[in-house]
């Protein structure tokens, strides 16, 4: 490596150590990360030349600019469906079976799992710890937390387009759809089972309230809903045309914004007529609402969740965690620029490896993804790996999209999930999780390795 690797390589070291130390230190794991990664790539123009690293700071950011607008996107399309309570709605479905916290568990992991592998493990994380923050509090709230990433992330690597690494070896021939489904799901779902069943032993009793609910949803209401719900699917469609997946989540959320507009003007006109009806008896006795041709049918005036102000539920997204996501991939690309993370994958897997060597080092790749991007790890491997194998490419897409789960930093499912659950600390998080991800993780290397000489 040369003297600036080395430098850089230190550096994001020291600014991880620091990330990790945020809360000890009352500073906000986006500002450190925001500062390292946009130092390591001034020392490297500064080195190298503004021109010379001028086309890798165009894909790097390309990069960054897909990952942010998707998650943007689907962030905001998860407040349009709380604000519309179709989580309250499945909420009061699934109190309504009576059962208790660690059944509760199962169900949102298992939900979480196979929504991943639908619409991207970023996503159903996002919708499923929405839900867990209805259901669960303390530690049973982190217990949820790690088992909606856990599953979110096991979900993503037995689906072509459930989780980035997948849809970069995809997209690169590296396997088929059908492939990745049937040499993937029974290790991603040994993952899942084996995570769970761990954290689940020790979860207390009830955390909330378990009172059924009763709620009511207008038909324009359920169109919103069912829309934003489509919009998920997007990407995978506009993926077919060669585009980009945050396109089609994007234009799911524009679309979504024309249908709240129309069916706000629509109700602001009901709600106007309402403001001008009084409560008062006819001469038959009938109570009522009047407006000024008599007895109304509207009834009650209210202010409808289509009324009411939904920009002021918008501007809960945390921004500040998608500047935590910028800086962290900026380190990274940084890294993968000057070649740290190639030397790592070659040292690993070398030029022409046995199945021993491959198992093994695509399982310390997947461990390194605890720490490191899986993005540019994936990257580098593609370029390394030299195999035509297309079980093995599944087991670097499962292992690189899993191991992060080991780490609550090692997956942009655990980024969100800290942004999200506000007691989900770094420390905390391998103290609940660290060791049932990590027996996950080597029961589906295991289970995929059995796979392998069966079928071979």
């Amino acid at each position: 490596m040369t003297t600036l690797a080395i430098v850089a390589s230190l550096l994001f070291i020291g600014g991880y150590i620091l990330i990790t130390l945020e809360h000890r230190y009352d500073l906000h794991k986006a500002l450190p990360a925001s500062a390292l990664g946009a130092f390591l790539w001034i020392l490297i123009a500064m080195t190298e030349g503004a021109d010379g690293v001028g086309h890798a700071i165009e894909e790097v950011g390309a990069e960054i600019f897909g990952l942010i607008a998707f998650l943007l996107a689907a962030m905001t399309l998860v407040e349009i469906l709380t604000h519309y309570r179709f989580f309250d709605l499945i909420r009061a479905k699934i109190l309504a079976l009576g059962l208790n916290d660690r059944k509760q568990l199962w169900v949102i992991g298992s939900v979480s799992f196979f929504l991943s592998a639908i619409i991207d493990n970023l996503t159903a994380t996002l919708v499923m710890l929405a839900i867990s923050m209805s259901f669960f509090a303390g530690k049973n709230l982190l217990r949820a937390a790690a088992v909606v990433v856990i599953a979110a992330n096991a979900g993503g690597a037995w689906s072509p387009i459930g989780d980035v690494t997948t849809i970069m070896l995809w997209l690169a021939d590296k396997f088929t759809a059908v492939e990745i489904v049937l040499f993937g799901f029974l290790p991603s779902l040994a993952l899942f089972v084996t995570s769970t069943f761990l954290l689940t032993m020790d979860v207390s009793l009830d955390t909330q309230d378990t009172v059924e609910e009763s709620i009511e949803i207008s038909r324009s209401e359920k169109i919103i809903i069912g829309v934003s719900l489509i919009s998920f699917l997007f990407p995978l469609l506009v993926s077919r045309i060669g585009l980009e997946p945050y396109f089609g989540l994007v234009f799911g959320l524009g679309l979504v914004g024309i249908l709240i507009a129309l069916f706000r003007v629509r109700s602001k006109k009901l709600f106007s007529l309402e403001e001008n009806m009084v409560e008062g008896t006819d001469e038959n006795g009938n109570n009522g609402w009047y407006g000024p041709e008599g007895l109304s049918s509207l009834g009650v005036p209210h202010q409808t969740h289509l009324t009411s102000n939904i920009e002021k539920k918008l501007a809960r997204i945390d921004l500040a965690s998608l500047l935590f996501f910028i800086g962290i991939l900026l380190a990274v690309g940084a890294l993968s620029h000057l070649g740290v993370l190639e030397l790592i994958s070659h040292v690993l897997l070398g030029v022409d490896p046995s199945i021993v060597r491959l198992v093994i080092g695509n399982s310390t790749l997947g461990i390194l993804s605890a720490i490191m991007d899986n993005i540019p790890l994936t990257a580098a491997a593609i370029d390394i790996l030299k195999t035509n194998d297309s079980a093995i490419w599944v087991l670097l897409a499962i292992a690189v999209g899993t191991g992060g789960s080991i780490l609550v930093i090692g997956s942009a499912a655990g980024v969100v999930a800290m942004g999200k659950v506000k007691d989900l600390t770094f420390f905390n998080y391998i103290k609940i999780a660290t060791f049932p991800a990590f027996a996950g993780y080597i029961v589906a290397i295991a289970v995929w390795y059995a796979q392998y000489l069966f079928f071979s």
